[in-house]
């Protein structure tokens, strides 16, 4: 990633892509390098201008921000996702988790809070808080976890880590960040760091969401 993070923003309202032209302009350290209306045009934007992050719109006409986000994802080397939604019963969360979005932003957050965002997703680390990781994560896999034959495969997949990634990955399925995982372990925050990236590794997985939609349906969060 270069020392400034440079954004590509996709939404079809351009009002609202004006309004983070805006705000991710006046960030330190960002540097928005492209807007799209539309899912079909990120693929060339993307090799055109590059950018570390696209902040992505999940509800747009033609190709939508979950298609687009499913089809960057699937490259090697892509960019990370920073999705924008109205969150709230959006049965589509669970497609974008598992294609590998980095995280989600309510279109009104707060602009410092967008930037800052914005960095973190650059920097590999989710931008969700615990308490939103476990309402996306209930909302992604329901309260029950998964169903017996979703269950019984996760679990499978889970026995690829050792003890000590099966704890970390446990903590992360309840949307824990590092520093309470290092507590309540008793261990450094970065060797968790260190735990995290070989669970990710050994699963396959982009990012900490997708193992903690894993961790949920495997039904080890609770």
């Amino acid at each position: 990633m270069s020392e400034r993070v440079r954004v590509l923003v996709v939404d079809d309202d351009p009002l609202v892509r004006a309004g983070l032209r805006m705000i991710l302009g006046g960030g330190a350290g960002v540097e928005v390098v492209g807007e799209a209306g539309s899912g079909a045009e990120v693929p060339a934007l993307v090799a055109e201008v590059r950018p570390d992050v696209v902040l992505m719109d999940l509800h747009m006409p033609g190709v939508d921000g979950l298609a687009a986000t499913e089809r960057l994802r699937a490259v090697p080397g892509a960019p990370e996702v920073l999705v924008l939604t109205a969150f709230e019963a959006d049965g589509h969360v669970r497609r974008a988790l598992r294609a590998g979005a980095g995280g989600f932003l309510l279109k009104d957050t707060p602009p410092a809070d967008i930037v800052a965002a914005v960095r973190r997703v650059a920097a590999g680390e989710p931008v969700l808080s615990p308490e939103v990781t476990r309402r996306l994560i209930g909302l992604a896999v329901g309260a029950g976890g998964g169903g017996g034959d979703r269950r019984a495969a996760a679990r499978e997949r889970l026995r690829a880590l050792n003890t000590r990634e099966t704890e970390v990955a446990a903590e992360v399925g309840r949307g824990r960040s590092n520093a309470e995982i290092a507590s309540a372990l008793h261990l450094s925050v970065p060797t968790v760091k260190t735990h995290v990236s070989a669970a990710l590794a050994k699963l396959g997985l982009n990012n900490r969401v997708q193992l903690a939609l894993l961790v949920n349906d495997a039904d080890l969060a609770s």
